[in-house]
């Protein structure tokens, strides 16, 4: 049998509250702790002048994250100026956090990377839960080809331990058996992974078992590059010791995703010294310069990877990057790609990482 596996940083499969998608983190920590000093005080049961004064200066500091839900009577007057309520028990209502919206080509898009890629089980990055990869799937993966109607029937995603939902996930279309979480892996009291590296069985048509290993590891960005280094050092040499329960000289397995971080990188160390794990992309393009998933200020960089054991990697037939979701790809672009058509902006682009696969044949 042949098939076809996929690593894809879709960006966008979400429908979260604005506060959380901002790219500062420490902006949303201040977002969400001015929310949570307005609900304390909206909560208390007599308004005094200063607390008063307080909720009127608060408000316009969250009115672009929330909505405030007065059902019955009300705690600010209609131009929001003024607090008309006398305590809690004078009104009812609640916040409502705001959710982002993404542009329907957007997501087009990211539908149109998977449909040209058309893999048989795909490792899914930055999705906010297995409902919304469901829909995704159902809505938007359905195509015709071959008189053949293709659906992703399984999927499954474990929340992780990102504040902002930020997950990772299968599509497939094969069933999924059995899933192991790593949500509460630790060193010392700290968590290990930003979000989870979940272990999913894949059950292929031929009997066999394929072990998917799917992750996205701290990136660089939003601290001290120091502490970043060190934690996704952590993370790896912990998939490093989930590798050492199979036997990949004989287990058909794929750690899949972002891993954050370039082949050759010291935190990459303990994962991709390992003997019998072989990066597709190594194996497919001699030269670094055509293995790049993603590009910053103008250096490309892989940062996306399906590493393989042994046995498959010996049935590799063909492997790549599709990156023509990324937007202006061919300023970056070695090989002459150019962007679908329908990506015409950043805001609508598939992602800002490129789809990276393999052909096996068993």
């Amino acid at each position: 049998m042949q098939f076809r596996i996929a690593s894809f940083n879709a960006e966008n499969l979400f429908n979260r509250p604005k506060a959380f998608t901002l790219d500062d983190f420490e902006e949303g920590d201040r977002v969400l702790r001015l929310v949570a000093d307005f609900q304390a005080r909206i909560q208390q049961a007599r308004y005094t002048a200063v607390a008063k004064r307080e909720i009127l200066a608060l408000w316009p500091q969250i009115t672009s994250y929330v909505t405030l839900v007065e059902s019955h009577g009300k705690l600010m007057s209609g131009n929001k100026k003024k607090v008309v309520a006398t305590g809690r028990h004078s009104w009812y209502g609640f916040i409502r956090f705001k959710r982002k919206k993404f542009s329907d080509k957007t997501i087009t898009n990211t539908a149109r990377v998977l449909k040209a890629v058309n893999p048989d089980v795909c490792a899914v990055v930055e999705v906010e839960d297995r409902t919304t990869l469901d829909r995704f799937a159902a809505e938007r993966l359905v195509w015709t080809k071959n008189r053949n109607k293709q659906r992703y029937r399984y999927n499954m995603l474990v929340d992780g331990n990102d504040r902002r939902g930020i997950d990772v996930g299968l599509l497939s279309k094969y069933p999924i058996g059995g899933v192991w979480s790593h949500i509460d892996d630790k060193k010392g009291t700290s968590r290990i992974f930003s979000r989870d590296c979940p272990e999913m069985q894949v059950e292929l048509p031929n009997g066999q078992v394929l072990w998917m290993v799917i992750n996205h590891l701290k990136s660089k960005g939003y601290g001290r590059p120091a502490t970043n280094n060190a934690r996704r050092k952590r993370q790896a040499t912990r998939l490093a010791e989930i590798m050492g329960q199979y036997d990949l000289a004989q287990d058909l397995v794929v750690v899949a995703g972002d891993l954050n971080d370039t082949p050759d990188s010291d935190p990459l160390s303990p994962l991709m010294g390992l003997a019998d794990l072989h990066d597709v992309l190594g194996w497919k393009f001699p030269e670094v310069k055509d293995r790049w998933t993603y590009s910053y200020r103008g250096k490309n960089s892989q940062l996306d990877y399906l590493l393989v054991s042994t046995p498959l990697r010996d049935a590799l037939v063909d492997a790549g990057v599709e990156r023509r979701g990324i937007y202006q790809v061919a300023k970056q672009s070695v090989s002459g790609e150019t962007h679908f058509k329908s990506v015409t902006s950043d805001a609508n682009s598939a992602s800002d990482h490129g789809c990276v696969w393999a052909d096996f044949r068993l």
